[in-house]
């Protein structure tokens, strides 16, 4: 498979990004529109009713600063994932986004956990981690790009401010690695060079006609050419 191929950039690719945003603010816009309050629907972790919030508490936002932090990075991320993964994009963005829910609710402290910033770490560890295990130089790219503009973020895996769910980064992260680790994803065929072919002769190339066995360059004449 070309990289051509396997890197395509379309309808296809921005569309779960856009929706994900989408139902985010959706749902931020009827709270202020009908004064509905959902936080009791994210996650409230060792309560069998606080399972609802593995689904449910990714979408829900405490305010306007809490959901704009969180729309960009999903909005790139999400759409990254679609570019650079796109066979398992969906797999790891669902699974994803379940595994730390549970994960936040197994270990969170008893209080609602919302916000998408679980998914955020999520997708951050998957995308990094990911690049660094298959080697290939464009998803390498990708993890050099995200430990530029997102590896601060480690710090909020642990309880270093007040009022922030460092339970679901932790567990964001965790599953982002954990996905890493254990997905499978079929690469674009490596570009081979004339000198990588099978039926490369180097006494055949007329670039390395020049060198001796030595690496001293030699240089012919027209007629030894």
């Amino acid at each position: 498979m070309k990289d051509s191929d396997y890197f395509k950039f379309d309808i296809v690719t921005v569309f779960p990004a856009l929706l994900f945003v989408l139902i985010m603010w959706a749902v931020y816009w009827l709270e202020v529109k009908f004064h509905f309050r959902f936080n009791s629907h994210g996650i409230q972790p060792q309560n069998v009713s606080g399972l609802q919030g593995v689904v449910f508490g990714p979408f829900i936002h405490s305010g306007l600063k809490h959901l704009w932090s969180n729309s960009l990075p999903s909005l790139v991320l999400i759409t990254a994932l679609s570019f650079f993964y796109r066979r398992i994009s969906l797999f790891v963005l669902i699974i994803g986004l379940l595994l730390t829910g549970i994960l936040t609710w197994l270990i969170g402290r008893p209080s609602y956990h919302i916000g998408a910033s679980g998914v955020v770490y999520m997708l951050t560890a998957f995308l990094f981690f990911k690049g660094l295990f298959t080697g290939h130089y464009k998803l390498l790219s990708l993890s050099f790009l995200v430990a530029f503009f997102y590896g601060s973020m480690v710090w909020y895996v642990l309880p270093i401010e007040e009022g922030i769910s460092w339970e679901g980064h932790l567990s964001g992260a965790i599953s982002g690695i954990v996905l890493a680790i254990f997905t499978k994803n079929k690469l674009p065929q490596k570009k081979k060079y004339l000198w990588e072919l099978d039926h490369y002769k180097e006494d055949e190339d007329p670039f390395m006609r020049h060198f001796d066995e030595n690496g001293n360059f030699i240089e012919f004449s027209e007629e030894e050419e």
